[in-house]
């Protein structure tokens, strides 16, 4: 509405009004940002914060929706994250692979204690499954 012109003691009327009726509800949006962020897109709880803080949400809605994700759903997205990820560097050297994926995982705002270990683990079942089909394999020879 500032954009469009309109004067702030009408944008601050409107916006007070939106609220009283429950037209506007940072808490909720935030929970609801978080759910469906962290969900869809993997995001760690550092990049939420960062998005919703540059949206202009009060910083105590902020950490309350961010609470909602624990560090174990935290580390469960990031290893979803890495295991699709790997699908496609699948072949490459384990160093390229690992400074892949822990700079996607970086990007994501993962921070190095859990982006190492979560690739660490990915790297470790590609391993064991490769060695699975390989045993599979001969015995049929």
């Amino acid at each position: 509405m500032r954009r469009k012109g309109f004067e702030e003691h009408i944008v601050t009327e409107i916006l007070e009004r939106y609220a009283e009726v429950g037209l506007i509800d940072d808490a909720v949006f935030a929970r609801a940002w978080v759910e469906s962020r962290h969900r869809s897109r993997g995001l760690s709880k550092r990049s939420l914060v960062g998005e919703l803080r540059r949206k202009g949400v009060d910083p105590d809605f902020i950490d309350a929706a961010v609470e909602q994700v624990s560090d174990e759903d935290e580390r469960e997205a990031a290893l979803e994250l890495a295991r699709r990820r790997y699908r496609s560097l699948a072949g490459q050297s384990d160093d390229a692979v690992l400074r892949k994926l822990v700079g996607m995982l970086a990007r994501k705002g993962y921070n190095s204690g859990i982006a190492i270990p979560v690739v660490k683990q990915v790297l470790a079942e590609a391993e064991s499954d490769a060695a699975e089909l390989l045993d599979e394999n001969a015995h049929f020879e």
